[in-house]
């Protein structure tokens, strides 16, 4: 079985996690949506909210699950028996970024990264540019999926 780890904070999740998640579904034969807990970081969304939007949103997808990790995402990869990371690049930035982290990740183990561009229609969005639009009262909707709705 091809399983990949698609790792991320997802605070909130978004059209462009939406858009590789549904794309790796069809490369792999299970994709684990990945939520890692990072004690550090603040937080707009709690995990079980983070958690509820991408279970909501893939609901119907019986390939896709929805975990919550902490430490390294490799040692996760194991625990899991998954052999890849899934990551999406909106720009060259972001490239040089996983480039770096895939390499790391690579030399710790065996997991393989594979890389999909994020669609143009959803290259510009970012979680923080959705949660600067809600801190701000903007429409938001049009950035994320349906299930991620701010009470």
């Amino acid at each position: 079985m091809k399983r990949a780890i698609f790792p991320g904070s997802f605070d909130p999740l978004t059209l462009g996690h939406h858009d590789i998640i549904t794309r790796g579904v069809t490369l792999f034969d299970e994709v684990i949506v990945a939520i890692g807990i990072n004690a550090d970081k603040k937080y707009m969304f709690s995990l079980e909210e983070r958690k509820r939007f991408i279970e909501e949103a893939f609901k119907d997808e019986p390939k896709i699950k929805v975990t919550t990790y902490k430490g390294l995402t490799v040692d996760y990869c194991k625990e899991m028996e998954a052999e890849f990371i899934l990551r999406g690049l909106r720009n060259p930035a972001d490239f040089e970024f996983e480039k770096a982290i895939a390499h790391t990740n690579r030399s710790l183990s065996e997991i393989e990264t594979v890389f999909l561009l994020t669609a143009s229609r959803t290259s510009y969005i970012s979680s923080s540019i959705v949660r600067d639009v809600i801190r701000n009262n903007g429409d938001y909707t049009l950035l994320v999926p349906d299930s991620v709705r701010v009470k």
